[in-house]
């Protein structure tokens, strides 16, 4: 019996417990998903991430994904405006934001009736909706919250009236503005976390503003709280276990700062573009407490040509971006290839092409990071799955970048930029930094391209470094960086430049197989979709498919010994957030099918028939679609056999 199981088993046995003072019953829960919804500029994205931060102080596992409009203001009240945070607390530990909200807390019946016709809503879910729109002076949105509300509760939603407006207006002389925290109050309340941990979470959420700011938003928390004690119907309880090690709680963009800040780079330059923006402001809050320095460049190109020359000068710079972005820095990302100087990209990929959808998750960057250079640009592409990984890739990157002198791009998401989740505080450590510029006088027969004939590897030479003077060239050239036009100094710096990615292959581990080590099934999946495909696998392995997953981290180079894992498996399936065509339309087929990315270079890499599944919808993919998508396939192949 897996975790879930037994939690379930023991809420059945035991039934509803009861509130410490006996008004209500409290129901356990394995797990809850919530929703809290406005229009923008209300509170709710700050209401849910200091839920989730406090759950996960009282030891739930905590997954947070933020609910941004596609606008920056969008018209109040409107379908598509909705703005807030969907909050997955759970019992264990919580890799993805889930399937439908259990709970929703909306601020008006228009944002509330977006996510109904979006299907993100759980059949009877409940739902606390502020009330003042039913006595709004405008007698059309009178009517449109009476019928909204009547057709929701007809539909066999828990609807519950909410008074906030008139709670929240005794206590403060802008309620839309503290709406927010009284929410957060009837949370705590419902979910029955710890209200002091509350109170500590609000003085951290506003440390930089007066005390009486800090006191107010306290009492409107206090007021929401004793309101739906005294309220409300129901209580639940998700068991939780306090953490035996210190935790840290934050999204993935801050995750990548702190990587940043661990690696020991001192300079990031950026230009800001969504969903990548919060990296750069934390780290203008704290890099230059430590040395480091953010510049904000006039574009994404001058970003990546300020980096590309702090890394030519002797400190591995790192340049943060998306899709649009990294589309702009190309050339100069091709001009640190043919130069041979370490650089870090971190490029948090949104939906594309174009503008597309600056605020909505996506993974269309993967073959752009691989190919989009023009000419032969070999780079090392990472993938980060987790919002601890988001931490660690940019260690790790750095490092490659410094050893093989070569550019390495990491791929991070919005689906990893926004949501929360706690993982152990990193302890740190002294390997994690570069050595000591080493500015000793160099050979006199020594050559700045001088390639290892094996590896491709050169010693990197700096500026000022005695007999190291050369001419930096972002043309063809020779081991002294001579211009050369000439075939055979072409062909050797392609060849060298080449075997460095196959030198860093040897050096990879193979990722593990989660699940049997051979099976009917294999999915692979690589970046964000981790936790929503293994949540998937491990419900189809308790009912007893042989489905397995494999989830890439390095994807160019990929690590030897894939090919021996698919063959191990019937049939693979990549699932991706980019784009597939789909057989069920009646001009695809075999012979002119666009697959998804990874599933194109696993084909040309291994030679297996590899099939694959996407959803390009922006946003996560949720568990409940994989694992409908993955039985699917399971019958159709038994049904082949």
């Amino acid at each position: 019996m897996n975790d879930i199981s037994a939690l379930q088993s023991v809420r059945e046995a035991a039934g509803p417990l009861r509130s410490p003072a006996g008004e209500k019953p409290v129901t356990p829960l394995t797990e809850h998903v919530i929703e809290v919804i406005s229009d923008s500029g209300e509170g709710a994205q700050r209401c849910g991430q200091a839920l989730g931060s406090i759950a996960a102080r009282m030891g739930n596992g905590v997954w947070t994904v933020e609910i941004i409009p596609a606008e920056i203001q969008p018209p109040a009240r409107s379908l598509a405006g909705a703005s807030g945070n969907r909050v997955r607390l759970g019992s264990r530990r919580i890799t993805n934001g889930g399937d439908q909200a259990d709970l929703v807390v909306a601020f008006n019946e228009q944002v509330l009736l977006g996510r109904v016709r979006a299907n993100e809503l759980k059949p009877g879910c409940i739902i606390l909706l502020e009330s003042m729109w039913r006595e709004d002076r405008d007698p059309a949105i009178a009517a449109s919250y009476t019928e909204t509300h009547d057709q929701l509760a007809a539909a066999g939603y828990r609807l519950y009236e909410i008074p906030m407006e008139r709670e929240c207006r005794s206590l403060v002389d802008d309620p839309r503005r503290g709406k927010n925290m009284f929410v957060l109050g009837m949370l705590c309340s419902i979910y029955s976390l710890e209200l002091q941990l509350a109170r500590d979470q609000i003085a951290f959420a506003f440390r930089k503003k007066e005390e009486e700011v800090v006191k107010s938003n306290r009492k409107l928390l206090e007021a929401g709280y004793q309101w739906a004690e005294a309220n409300l119907d129901f209580k639940f309880r998700i068991p939780a276990v306090r953490a035996t090690q210190p935790q840290i709680v934050v999204n993935g963009n801050t995750a990548l700062a702190l990587g940043i800040l661990a690696s020991g780079m001192e300079v990031c330059a950026m230009y800001p573009i969504t969903p990548a923006t919060s990296t750069s402001h934390y780290l203008s809050d704290v890099f230059e407490k430590v040395g480091g320095v953010v510049h904000q460049a006039e574009d994404e190109i001058a970003a990546c040509c300020f980096a590309i020359g702090a890394s030519y000068a002797g400190k591995c710079a790192v340049t943060i971006t998306s899709g649009p972005g990294y589309s702009l820095k190309q050339e100069a990302i091709g001009l640190a290839v043919m130069g041979e100087i370490p650089l870090v990209v971190v490029n948090v990929q949104r939906g594309g092409p174009s503008t597309g959808l600056p605020t909505k998750a996506e993974q269309g960057d993967l073959l752009a990071a691989c190919f989009g250079s023009h000419g032969d640009a070999p780079k090392v592409i990472m993938a980060a799955s987790t919002i601890e990984d988001c931490f660690y890739s940019v260690i790790t990157a750095r490092k490659i970048a410094e050893t093989f002198n070569m550019v390495v791009v990491v791929l991070s998401d919005a689906n990893l930029a926004t949501p929360q989740q706690p993982f152990p505080r990193p302890e740190f450590s002294e390997t994690w930094l570069a050595p000591p510029v080493d500015q000793s006088a160099l050979s006199e027969r020594a050559q700045p391209y001088g390639w290892d004939a094996a590896t491709g590897l050169a010693r990197r030479f700096l500026p000022g470094q005695p007999n190291g003077m050369h001419c930096l060239t972002g043309l063809a050239h020779d081991r002294r960086s001579h211009v050369a036009y000439d075939p055979e100094s072409n062909e050797e710096g392609i060849r060298h430049r080449s075997l460095k990615l196959a030198a860093l292959q040897k050096t990879l581990r193979m990722p593990p197989v989660f699940g049997g080590e051979a099976g009917d099934l294999l999915i692979v999946g690589w970046g964000s979709t981790q936790g929503a495909i293994e949540e998937a696998v491990e419900r189809l392995r308790a009912e007893g498919c042989k489905v397995s997953s494999l989830h890439l981290r390095f994807l160019q180079p990929m690590p030897a010994g894939i090919k021996e894992v698919l063959h191990r498996f019937g049939k693979v399936m990549t699932i991706e957030n980019n784009w597939c065509d789909r057989l069920e339309d009646e001009v695809i087929d075999d012979t002119n099918r666009r697959y998804s990315a990874v599933a194109t270079l696993l084909r040309a890499r291994t030679l297996v028939d590899v099939d694959c599944w996407s959803e390009v919808r922006g946003q996560p993919i949720k568990p409940g679609t994989l694992y409908r998508v993955i039985r699917e396939k399971l019958e159709k192949e038994r049904q082949r056999t």
